[in-house]
């Protein structure tokens, strides 16, 4: 007799006794871990999605774990027989947005003038000697994202981008938005999460086509959970309103001069060169992070005339509007439902996710599969173009109930396989929807613009990368302008934090910027839950209204 193991997909036939970093290990897979298997690391979990049965019980060392997540090297499998199935924080292959359209920092115009210089042999962080080395100069740019994670190696003295990569947060087991993860952090101490991404990213570096050692700069861009929970930062203050980074609260005490970060390698635990420096861009307040201020710098809004928009939407969206006299931003609180969290047959957009579906003559579904696949569910494009199809059909009214007395509509099926949507999830969908349309009408208004004022609307993030901008504008999702604004411009996070790693005239350009964004806080709004109430309905976003008391 033997168990079943599916451990990242790949199938084993296994006997019982061992632990389930050793079968991993055995098969060839990596799982994170620094205290050789000793449950003191908390790095190596793993995701039980079926057979928890055949398992041992949680040991104390696991406490800190609830639900299906496990420490693969306290568990033992304990049966005989039976399917288990598993998986390492990275599961399979996420289709994660690494470029921005558009954007390349190859063709942006700005001279390449890194913190990290070469006179002879020796290496010199801003002037001062670190190395002696003959070898190129490396350094390391990361979007840390609150599902993703991208990172890309660079030569510092060309400005060549030499290599990238991309992950799932292995975050996750601490909650699926930022509110849950700050949560997780205070409760548990010994900064679990950090030592989790840190143990993924260091994999992600070692695999890199060069030696570690001669990477001398990280640059990190995320939002202000993500960053600071990096670098090891106290997060509660971020999750009480009002809701602010320890550093922008130190920065208002007069305590530091910047938002920014800069921290020794020792400290964050990567495999780089012991004297590399870890360098956190600016948040610009709030939860309104350094992510957003990457994509001002990717969209050089420091230096734009026309009036942008910037609208990254995710588990938490940000906004900004402007140019170079005056801008806005507001970050809005919209959850997971747009990336598969809290839906029926929600995925994120790995292989046999459903990306865009349309309804036939006959009223059959029509779609396309991550990977040309057997669906498994949908991912956020298909949950767009599905809503709008319903309403497009007269399936589904402005209030997001289905009509012919459907309790479910089914998109797929296959024996015991269903891929569906219910009234639920549509209401799941609807309070993001309204997040995201409440912080647009609300930094409008507080602009003194109206939608079809704005001369270029940038769409940033692999989600907005991938919509349909025919549905979005249908459902309500971004503002129904004219289609020739709306450039859809993938990750503009990575490309803001690859200028920064490359340019220190750059990177000092955001830190003045950051203090000139004035920062719309949705919930301090008069207006907010009348837009809220407006934006969870799935009507077009036309312009304000004229009595809405647009501000001068």
């Amino acid at each position: 007799m033997s168990v079943e193991l599916y451990f990242n997909n790949k199938k084993s036939l296994v006997l019982p006794g061992s632990r389930l970093h050793e079968y991993g290990e055995a098969i060839g897979i990596r799982v994170p871990t620094s205290c050789n298997r000793q449950g003191k690391c908390k790095e190596c979990i793993v995701e039980v999605t079926e057979g928890m049965e055949l398992l041992s019980s949680p040991t104390d060392k696991e406490s800190h774990l609830k639900d299906n997540f496990r420490l693969s090297c306290q568990c033992k499998i304990i049966a005989d027989s039976g399917v288990l199935r598993c998986n390492t924080m990275r599961r399979g292959s996420l289709r994660i947005e690494k470029k921005a359209l558009h954007l390349s920092v190859l063709d942006n115009k700005f001279e390449i003038d890194p913190a990290v210089t070469r006179d002879g042999d020796k290496i010199l962080l801003d002037g001062i000697e670190i190395e002696k080395s003959n070898a190129p100069i490396h350094g390391v740019a990361v979007d840390l994202g609150t599902t993703t994670v991208v990172v890309r190696l660079f030569n510092l003295e060309t400005g060549e981008l030499i290599a990238d990569t991309s992950f799932e947060n292995p975050q996750r087991f601490g909650g699926s938005d930022v509110m849950a993860r700050i949560h997780y952090d205070t409760i548990n101490k010994g900064k679990v999460l950090q030592r989790t991404l840190a143990g993924y990213l260091s994999h992600a570096i070692e695999d890199f086509p060069v030696d570690p050692k001669t990477i001398y700069e990280v640059v990190i861009a995320g939002n202000s959970t993500m960053r600071d929970l990096f670098f090891r930062l106290d997060v509660y203050s971020i999750g009480q309103n009002p809701y602010r980074s320890i550093t922008e609260i130190e920065k208002g005490e007069g305590k530091r001069t910047t938002t920014s970060i800069s921290d020794s390698i020792k400290k964050i635990k990567l495999p780089v060169h012991p004297k590399a420096r870890v360098y956190g861009l600016p948040i610009i307040s709030g939860h309104v992070g350094a992510d957003a201020a990457a994509c001002m710098l990717a969209v050089n809004i420091a230096n734009e005339d026309r009036l942008i928009a910037i609208m990254d939407i995710g588990t938490n969206t940000e906004l900004i509007l402007g140019n170079k006299n005056k801008i806005l931003a507001a970050s809005c609180p919209a959850g997971p439902a747009f990336e598969g969290g809290n839906i029926s047959c929600g995925m994120p957009g790995f292989r046999g996710a459903i990306e865009k579906i349309m309804l036939d003559k006959k009223g059959s579904f029509e779609y396309k599969v991550i990977e040309e696949t057997k669906p498994e569910g949908i991912c956020g494009s298909g949950l767009i173009d599905l809503l709008s199809e319903l309403l497009k059909n007269d399936r589904m009214n402005y209030l997001g109930r289905f009509k012919h007395e459907e309790q479910k509509i089914n998109i797929y099926s296959n024996g015991s396989s269903q891929v569906y949507i219910n009234e639920k999830d549509v209401n799941e969908l609807a309070q993001a929807k309204g997040a995201n349309v409440a912080g647009l009408y609300t930094v409008f208004k507080n602009y003194g613009v109206k939608f079809n004022d704005v001369d270029v609307f940038y769409l940033a993030g692999g989600f907005g990368r991938h919509i349909n901008i025919e549905s979005a504008k249908r459902i309500g999702l971004i503002p129904n302008i004219d289609e020739s604004k709306i450039l859809q411009v993938g990750n503009a996070s990575i490309e803001g934090a690859s200028i920064g790693l490359l340019s220190k005239t750059k990177r000092k350009e955001l830190e003045e910027l950051v203090n000139k964004v004035t920062h719309c806080r949705l919930e301090t709004d008069p207006d907010f839950f009348n837009h809220f109430v407006e934006g969870c309905q799935f009507n077009p976003v036309e312009t304000l209204s004229d009595e809405m008391n647009i501000k001068d």
